[in-house]
């Protein structure tokens, strides 16, 4: 691998990438003068949406998290109850819980997958069993891309009659034995944030077989109104809808989604291929059965073993005009969420705290060239042959 270029060009975690059809269809809304909530391109992304998800309808939000809180009412939760949510993801995955005056309750990761834990999930329906207490959702995330391990979650909350709302932001895209991520519960959602494989600017989606719960949350988030001839409210509504003018974009961006998928996929072999070899340093696995988007590749750097701080390189990386970040801080033990319960994956081991710890998120952006990737593989193999250096070890596991 060449040193580190001299070109100081920023180089971002996953910028958004336009096909360069987006204009057209931004154009043709101004042209009819659809620029004002819903509209014809509205319609027509929640039908392909569906279609390509393999639903029975979609719901097209101003956001993931709207998407989630529709589907949180949807399903009942309110004050006073509990909602299963995984540990290890961004805080939107659940203020939806805490805007329904609900309490979340953790779950922990597996080192499989990084997503839920079947383990820590069985162990909490246990424990909530007992206390007659069961959870009125389980909200499961699929990480980073990576599909969590529906089968054996899936037999848990059927078990227990608990439905499933599968928070598939990162997952866009994934498959998991067949079926599209976010597909498996009584709803999914999918964002379409800047940072997503696909992007709407700002935008979520939500997807189910329930259309009936489907047309009720698409009632909510139009503000509630009752259909007779004057405005008449009765319950209260959000202004959750995606504007015609986004939804434009998102048709574009969605007629190049598989060819993002396998861009990113390509992105994690060529820096797997290029680091794997390094001792300490381990990429997040792909789950039996699934296939990821690989949104982020994601990597975790023991320092024990590579005397590599993961802070302090995500400042030499920045020193090189390279964003990278942490993996997630799990929620569990954001001070936000201070005093709500939280399943280990089992007793004394917690894989989320251990994944925070170690995890890093490389650039991943799909209009990322060649000779970029090859700057932010430089920087790392570099810091990472000092380190060694320094502990008097070898470099590569190989040698």
């Amino acid at each position: 691998m060449a040193l580190v270029s001299t070109n100081k060009k920023r180089i971002f975690l996953s910028p958004p990438h336009m096909s360069g059809k987006e204009q057209w269809y931004v154009n043709e809304a101004f042209r009819t003068n659809w620029v004002a909530p819903l509209g014809p391109n509205v319609d027509q992304f929640e039908q392909e949406m569906a279609k390509y998800s393999g639903t029975k309808g979609a719901l097209a939000t101003n956001s993931g998290t709207a998407a989630i809180h529709l589907a949180l009412m949807q399903l009942g939760v309110g004050r006073g109850d509990i909602v299963f949510c995984s540990t290890l993801t961004f805080v939107a995955s659940a203020n939806p819980i805490v805007y329904q005056e609900a309490e979340p309750v953790f779950i922990d990761s597996d080192e499989d997958s990084w997503n839920m834990s079947p383990q820590a999930l069985e162990r909490a329906f246990i424990e909530a069993k007992k206390e007659n207490r069961l959870p009125k959702a389980v909200l499961i995330v699929h990480l980073y891309g990576q599909n969590a391990k529906m089968d054996e979650l899936s037999a848990l909350c059927s078990h227990y009659g608990v439905p499933i709302i599968e928070d598939a932001a990162e997952s866009l895209g994934t498959e998991y034995k067949g079926k599209k991520s976010g597909s498996f519960g009584e709803f999914g959602i999918y964002s379409f944030n800047g940072n997503k494989i696909i992007t709407t600017s700002g935008g979520g989606m939500l997807i189910s077989n329930e259309i009936e719960k489907l047309d009720k949350a698409r009632n909510i988030a139009s503000q509630a109104r009752e259909p007779v001839p004057y405005y008449q409210h009765e319950t209260t509504g959000y202004n959750y809808r995606m504007s015609n003018v986004l939804a434009g974009i998102g048709l574009a961006q969605l007629a190049v989604l598989d060819e993002r998928v396998e861009a990113k996929r390509a992105l994690f072999v060529r820096y797997k291929e290029s680091l794997e070899c390094l001792d300490g340093i381990n990429f997040m696995p792909e789950v039996e059965g699934g296939k990821s988007n690989r949104w982020l590749t994601t990597l975790t750097i023991d320092e024990a073993v590579t005397g590599i701080n993961i802070s302090e390189l995500i400042i030499a990386l920045e020193k090189e005009n390279i964003e990278a970040r942490h993996v997630w801080k799990p929620l569990h033990a954001q001070p936000l969420f201070k005093g709500c319960q939280y399943v280990a994956h089992c007793e004394g081991d917690s894989v989320s705290e251990r994944l925070f710890e170690r995890g890093l998120c490389l650039p991943s952006g799909t209009g990322m060239a060649v000779d970029e990737q090859d700057r932010v593989i430089a920087v790392i193999e570099q810091y990472y042959a000092k380190s060694r250096k320094r502990q008097g070890g070898r470099i590569c596991r190989s040698w």
